[in-house]
């Protein structure tokens, strides 16, 4: 509580700190407020307030607002906010949603961000979740959500060069069978892990991911695919690329389980010289902007 009454003090003088409190996990209390001072969210809102009312009093683009009110019963259907079609949860993500769209006309909307946004209103209300999801496009996933889906496709680039280090054995399977990162990574990184690990899990991820920016969504990557493709005797029953995509589709619950993702993800000290060394040499000849900033940070500490 006194990080979070003291923030300012803490970022400054005792960041390795904060990181070691979100890698042991943020008291569920405490998560909500942690999650917007972590993504600088809390400086947004209060750089623009009232901005959220205004895009929600606004009709929004009907071509967006189909597919949002479409995708609406997908998330999460059992937990207690959107197990109720047209209850207030259900209500919170479409607002939410909608204002991203306007707020970003040029983007729109993704369907990935759902679940996204699903999972922050499970913490806050819907005008922090708003600017916490524009932190996470903006700051944490620059070009994710976007049409052509450049940085995501370079992220996999990346992912890949990075699995050649972590697991060789891996690599080469995944090259043999000519399977893109692509096909497996995508609702992994574009969601956050939040439609493919167990709740616990995810909630432990997103606390690192909120502090260390997106090299956690790398490293749970690579756990998953070294645990799942890592030596000759798993790679026993996945010989051929439709096996090996079901395999990857339907992950072992240990590796996901929270305390051994967490430990494997926490072990990796290494990770971030090798992740800035192989970033730079898939940029090379790459025109994409604002993504070799983020793809080589850490994740924001102080934003404005």
């Amino acid at each position: 509580l006194d990080m979070l009454n003291n923030w300012d003090k803490w970022m400054a003088k005792k960041h390795k700190k904060i990181r070691l409190r979100c890698q042991k996990g943020i008291p569920p209390s405490l998560r909500g407020r942690a999650w917007q001072y972590l993504s600088g969210s809390k400086v947004k809102l209060e750089q623009n307030m009232g901005k959220f009312d205004e895009l929600d009093l606004l009709t929004g683009d009907p071509k967006w607002l189909d597919v949002i009110e479409r995708d609406l019963h997908r998330q999460f259907p059992f937990h207690e906010m959107f197990v109720s079609r047209g209850g207030h949860g259900y209500q919170d993500l479409f607002r939410v949603l909608k204002a991203y769209t306007l707020y970003r006309p040029e983007e729109g909307y993704c369907q990935a961000q759902a679940p996204i946004a699903a999972v922050l209103l499970m913490h806050m209300p819907a005008e922090q979740a708003f600017w916490c999801l524009v932190q996470i496009c903006e700051k944490y996933l620059p070009g994710y959500y976007s049409e052509k889906l450049e940085a995501i496709q370079l992220d996999g680039q990346i992912l890949f060069s990075l699995l050649h280090k972590v697991s060789p054995v891996a690599y080469k399977h995944l090259s043999k069978q000519k399977i893109d990162p692509i096909l497996y990574m995508t609702e992994w990184f574009m969601c956050a892990f939040s439609r493919t690990l167990p709740w616990s899990s995810v909630l432990r991820v997103w606390d690192m991911f909120f502090c260390e920016g997106v090299k956690i969504i790398f490293r749970v990557g690579l756990v998953l695919l070294k645990h799942t493709l890592g030596s000759s005797d798993k790679l026993k029953s996945c010989q051929g690329q439709y096996e090996t995509m079901e395999r990857l589709r339907a992950l072992s619950p240990k590796i996901m389980q929270e305390a051994f993702l967490v430990q494997e993800v926490r072990c990796w000290r290494w990770f971030g010289g090798q992740f800035a060394q192989f970033g730079q040499c898939c940029l090379t000849g790459l025109s994409l902007g604002g993504h070799m900033r983020r793809s080589m940070g850490a994740a924001p500490k102080k934003l404005g």
